[in-house]
Formats: C-alpha cells, sequence, structure tokens
C-alpha cells in the first residue's frame, strides 16, 4: 500500500512543499505541513523537503518473478453466443508472428459453457494446445468467474505472453486478471514485437491521443500481457498441412459462484452492418453540418452494402451514436474501401482507418490532413458529389 507522511517532530514549516506541490494537496497548520486528499504521491514535496527529510513516501513494491519459469505463447479464445469472436484469428495471427522469433509452443484459453466445438476451429489456425474449461456453471457475461479460471490456468501453465482482444470483453477481463497475477498490461497494441537479443515481448501502442508511438516492456513480471486492437494485425489462416493440436481439459479447476446476476441481454437493434467487419465503409465528420445530412451518408453505404461510420467530432456533437465511431477513441477498421466525407484527417481518426486497402476522401478543403492518406481526393462540395455518386453506383 503507497502512503505519504508528515515527520512532525523534523518539519520546520518553511512551507517549500507547499510551492512544489501542484495539487495544492499542502497548507500549514500550527506552522506544520498538513497533506490532504488531494495528494496523488506524486513525490514534488519530497523532493522539496530534501534539506529536512520531514515528508516520507512508502511505496510497495513487488520483487521481480522468476521469468525462466514461463514459456510459450498463450491466447484467449473469447466467444459470444456459440461461436468464436472474429478478433480470435487476429490475435493468433499476431502470436504466431512471434512465434517464429520465441520458437515456443502456442495456446489458446478456451472457458465457459457448451464452448468444446470451437476447439477444433481454434487448432485449425495453427494453435498447438487448447486449455479448456467447459462447464454449464459459467455464464458467458460472468466476467468475474472468468477472471478467476484463466489466472488460475496462466498460474498452472505460466506461458510467458498472454495476449487477448481490445474488444468489450478483453478490456474488462484482461485487468483483472493482470491484476490477480501482479503483472503488467499493455492495452490496445497496434504492434507486437520480440527483441530477438533479450527475448522480451516489445508491446507498442498510440499514446498522447496517437500523437506519439509508445513501446512498453515488461521485464521482470510474467505474463507479458497485451491485447491487441481489432483489424490491425493480420489474421491467421486456417492450416491447411495436417496440422494436429491437442486438447487439454482443465475441468479439475473449481469454478467460483459469480458474484454478478445479468438480468437480460438486449441485442442491438440495427439494421446496419457493424463497421468493424464491414468491407465498405463511408464515414461522415463535421462537414456534414447538421445530423439530418447522415441520411447521405446512409443512402451511400446501403447503395454499396457497406457501413455508416463518423469521425468522433460528428459523434461528439450527438449526431451519431458512438458505435458508428471510426478512430483512436472509437474502432479500428480495415476496410477494401473507406469513403471520408467532411472529414479533415485528425491523427486520431486516421489511427483508426489509415489501414483500410483503398481511401477516397470527399472534402471542399484542398490541404485538409485527409488528403495525405487518400489514395483518391475529390476537392468539392460532398452535398453534390455524394448523390452522384449514388447515382452512378445505382446506374441511373
Amino acid at each position: 500500500m503507497n502512503d505519504i507522511k508528515v515527520i512532525v517532530e523534523k518539519c520546520v514549516g518553511c512551507g517549500l512543499c507547499i510551492k512544489a506541490c501542484p495539487y495544492v494537496a499542502i497548507s500549514l497548520v500550527d506552522k506544520k505541513a498538513v497533506i490532504n486528499e488531494k495528494c496523488t504521491l506524486c513525490g514534488a514535496c519530497v523532493d522539496a523537503c530534501k534539506r529536512y527529510q520531514a515528508i516520507v513516501i512508502t511505496r510497495t513494491t513487488f520483487s521481480g518473478q522468476k521469468v525462466a519459469a514461463y514459456s510459450g505463447i498463450a491466447v484467449l479464445a473469447e466467444h459470444r453466443h456459440d461461436r468464436l469472436s472474429s478478433i480470435v484469428p487476429e490475435i493468433i495471427g499476431a502470436a504466431k508472428v512471434l512465434q517464429k522469433t520465441l520458437n515456443k509452443k502456442l495456446s489458446a484459453i478456451l472457458v465457459g459453457k457448451n464452448v468444446k466445438h470451437m476447439a477444433g476451429e481454434i487448432i485449425s489456425y495453427g494453435v498447438d494446445e487448447v486449455w479448456m474449461i467447459d462447464n454449464p456453471k459459467i455464464d458467458d457475461f460472468a466476467e468475474d468467474v472468468h477472471a478467476s479460471l484463466v489466472t488460475d490456468i496462466l498460474l498452472e501453465k505460466k506461458p510467458e505472453i498472454f495476449l487477448g482482444g481490445g474488444t468489450v470483453m478483453g478490456r474488462s477481463l484482461l485487468p483483472r486478471v493482470a491484476a490477480r497475477l501482479l503483472t503488467g498490461l499493455t492495452a490496445d497494441c497496434t504492434e507486437l514485437e520480440m527483441d530477438p537479443e533479450a527475448m522480451i515481448l516489445k508491446q507498442t501502442r498510440p499514446a498522447f491521443g496517437g500523437n506519439i508511438m509508445a513501446t512498453i516492456l515488461c521485464k521482470n513480471h510474467r505474463p507479458q500481457m497485451a491485447t491487441v486492437r481489432h483489424k490491425v494485425m493480420k489474421p491467421a489462416k486456417k492450416a491447411d498441412d495436417g496440422h494436429e493440436g491437442k486438447i487439454v481439459e482443465m475441468d479439475y479447476i473449481d469454478i467460483p459462484d459469480s458474484q454478478v446476476e445479468v438480468l437480460e441481454f438486449v441485442k442491438e437493434d440495427t439494421n446496419t452492418v457493424n463497421i468493424a467487419d464491414a468491407d465498405f465503409i463511408v464515414s461522415g465528420g463535421r462537414g456534414l453540418r447538421d445530423p439530418k445530412n447522415f441520411k447521405l451518408i446512409e443512402e451511400l453505404a446501403q447503395a454499396l452494402g457497406g457501413a455508416v461510420g463518423a469521425s468522433r467530432a460528428a459523434v461528439d456533437a450527438d449526431w451519431i451514436p458512438y458505435s458508428h465511431q471510426v478512430g483512436q477513441t472509437g474502432k479500428t477498421v480495415n476496410p477494401k474501401i473507406y469513403i471520408a466525407c467532411g472529414i479533415s484527417g485528425a491523427i486520431q481518426h486516421l489511427a483508426g482507418m489509415k489501414s483500410s486497402d483503398i481511401i477516397i476522401a470527399i472534402n471542399n478543403d484542398p490541404n485538409a490532413p485527409i488528403f495525405d492518406v487518400a489514395h483518391y481526393g475529390i476537392v468539392g462540395d460532398l452535398f453534390e458529389v455524394v448523390p452522384e455518386l449514388v447515382k452512378q453506383i445505382k446506374g441511373k
């Protein structure tokens, strides 16, 4: 547990700590420093009080684990409604790239009820072992139970790397597991690479709103854990070389009772295509001027058989629900064709769509940043261009 303490006998009431504190967390009472709840344990006051050493921070640290005891790569086989999540082949694909350098076994963790039929599909992607717990007591949405079971499996099998998806489930489940294992977790990675000399996983993700790329290492704790953003890694293909894997049933692990009661699952009522899986995406931004003008975007997307996307600016303005947002704080997409209408091209938006096969930008500003990544650009009024595209596509 971290704590901060003022040694009253040493405090002379000089006030240097007050000047150094960026959070206004220190005051003088009877000429002695008093620290309030605003303190973030940043340590600025300790540095300011070096002469008198009247302020002390106690930090809890954990010793490094025996990293040599860990070996191999494991992935989380996420699933919903009796089907593997579409991100699972992408995670396996990323793991197989790492496996080429690490040259260790690749395994998958499959936990749930009535999940055994998915084990063969997982193996078909080139996985060597599936560590499975199939039990009717495990509900799809009982993440506390899943976290406990995944942790127990990792403690027993000791993989040196554990990867999951940057999905709603992955972003909730893996932090629970990392906290239980006292190890690190890098969220929403866009690149994973093994350091060929140190054999440590280099986990790269955007930081500071996508303005820089941070590479994070977990040197002293295992497993090295990361979640992978959807549509960023190249998915693994099903093996056609007769690859055989092993299913390891771990039903001897006790199933804890869930502390969460799921009352009802309400499926989203929409006729639109999920942007994360769409081959064609038409996105609108603030250039549409009014939320009612998203009808233009919907007409073009419908003509293409695609999905409707949006910039953060359009979502923040409540023109369209968050589920349509593309970008750093939205969804990462990788369609065959991405059409950006009235989107300037902020770096946060580009981070979510720049890997598209073909990018078409429509904007009346010839200097808009979106044209720097677009394969084809149309400088013009989208209210004229988009209806004409719809007519051409429909053959009218």
